[in-house]
């Protein structure tokens, strides 16, 4: 389908840039990294108090016309997986929750290195989950190390591309280095990026030394690089959501300066987390009527900038599944599929991203099975229209057993694998089963029936190597 929906004009889309620009202009934004400053100071950029940087517009302008607009993302074993811009939308889980609903027991407790595995295999099995984040921080694990483990988890589970996350440009090192071990080279992985990189500025106006590392090895190696800011509407941005908008545009589009004036051309993606601070629980909120009025706001700003997106899919409020988890997250994956938004993560969120669920990653893929058919269009074709097939029925007549039916019958219904499509008496007699209790069932079912695509011997044994090299920071 050509068209999607769209909710800013023309006019408005022009006011919030315009906004963003007169922020980074005028109000400036603080940046803790020697390096950049300096690379900042010789682009034009006024820099004051020590770290205070104003950027002029025109380096805006010069970022947005080198960053490309289309990112090729590749899975492990080199072949093309997402093709991120445009309408494209592919979908993934969540990342480092710290607690868990046990799949096996029910019970809610903290995340160890296994529950990440399984999530891990888990996506690796479902087919409509286009790319794995490390689903769990583990306990037990040095926290310094803990990001690695899981890194390795994925890497040996799924063949699927992956977003990460890293402590630090030291672990980000180290997923490079293993990356290439994978690819061949560091060109060669230049060339077919198996991972992106998540990473965030400090809002209000503020990026860390952490985050500007990080960033800069991304543009020097040509990992892609998601600088998505997360500001929090009444508590580290304004409380409108055109406000909240124009200052996490501000944001992101200064992490695309540094980035493309390190190396013109690298891979960016825009992004922002518009995350809403309930003024009457004090709780941040990831389905606020304002948190998605927000999420629109920036998945059309990407597109109006001409930049590849980072977004938000399969999240609920709600701390068990029910009915309330359900609606909130099909509201916003719904949402991401009809806009349009390219790469969306956080699908088995719940309670604010604070636990994980399987169950709900389980139902999400069906989810979009159902309404990517419906995004997919409809065929309009002579064989389609059935004309002669209407003919030969005639009047009167049913289509049961034309062979035009037969022909069709595999490939022009959808088929569930949870939803319920049973009468009342076949339901019970197959044991009146919820949603979430068939989820849980498919669950199980594919940890213990799906065997990812194992490493190489040989690489598994260097990937080894390379995480025992390291040191992990104090």
């Amino acid at each position: 389908m050509a068209g999607r929906i769209t909710y800013l004009s023309e006019t408005d889309k022009a006011a919030i840039y315009e906004a963003a620009l007169e922020i980074m202009e005028t109000v400036g934004q603080r940046v803790h990294h020697a390096e950049a400053l300096a690379l900042l100071r010789a682009a034009g950029c006024t820099v004051t108090d020590p770290d205070l940087v104003c950027i002029p517009r025109e380096l805006v302008q010069q970022a947005r016309a080198t960053a490309p607009n289309k990112i090729e993302v590749y899975d492990r074993r080199g072949e093309p997986a997402m093709s991120l811009g445009g309408y494209n939308a592919y979908f993934g889980n969540g990342s480092a929750v710290t607690s868990v609903y046990d799949v096996d027991t029910g019970e809610h407790r903290p995340t160890v290195l296994s529950d990440g595995v399984d999530a891990v295999r888990l996506c690796d099995a479902l087919p409509m989950i286009d790319f794995v984040m490390a689903y769990a921080h583990p306990g037990g694990v040095d926290p310094h190390s803990a990001l690695l483990e899981s890194f390795r988890a994925m890497v040996a589970n799924t063949t699927k591309p992956l977003v990460v996350v890293a402590e630090n440009a030291g672990d980000l090192d180290v997923m490079w280095r293993i990356a290439r071990e994978l690819r061949g080279g560091a060109e060669e992985l230049r060339a077919k990026p198996y991972f992106t990189m998540y990473l965030e500025p400090v809002s209000p106006l503020s990026h860390s030394v952490e985050s500007i590392e990080k960033l800069l090895f991304c543009a020097d190696w040509g990992i892609p690089a998601i600088y998505s800011p997360a500001p929090l509407a009444g508590g580290t941005a304004p409380l409108t959501v055109a406000g909240h908008i124009a200052q996490g545009t501000a944001e992101s589009l200064f992490g695309l300066v540094i980035h493309q004036l390190r190396r013109p051309g690298a891979p960016f993606l825009f992004g922002i987390g518009p995350g809403v601070l309930d003024m009457a629980t004090s709780q941040s909120s990831y389905n606020a009527p304002e948190y998605l009025m927000g999420y629109l706001c920036a998945i059309e700003m990407a597109r109006w900038l001409d930049l590849p997106n980072w977004g938000y899919a399969g999240t609920t409020d709600a701390q068990v599944i029910d009915a309330q988890a359900g609606m909130e997250a099909a509201e916003l994956t719904f949402l991401s599929l009809a806009a349009g938004s390219n790469l969306n993560h956080d699908i088995g969120y719940i309670d604010y991203g604070m636990t994980a669920s399987l169950e709900l990653i389980v139902i999400m893929d069906e989810y979009l099975s159902l309404n990517r058919r419906i995004f997919a269009g409809v065929e309009v074709t002579p064989e389609t229209l059935a004309v002669d097939t209407i003919r030969e029925v005639g009047p009167g007549g049913d289509f049961l057993s034309s062979r035009h039916t037969a022909k069709h019958v595999r490939t022009a219904q959808w088929r569930p694998t949870i939803i319920n499509r049973q009468g009342y008496v076949r339901w019970q007699e197959e044991g009146g089963l919820d949603l979430r209790e068939k989820a849980r069932r498919k669950a199980l079912k594919l940890l213990e029936t799906h065997q990812p695509e194992p490493l190489a011997a040989d690489v598994a044994a260097r990937i080894d190597a390379l995480l025992a090299g390291f040191a992990p920071s104090a």
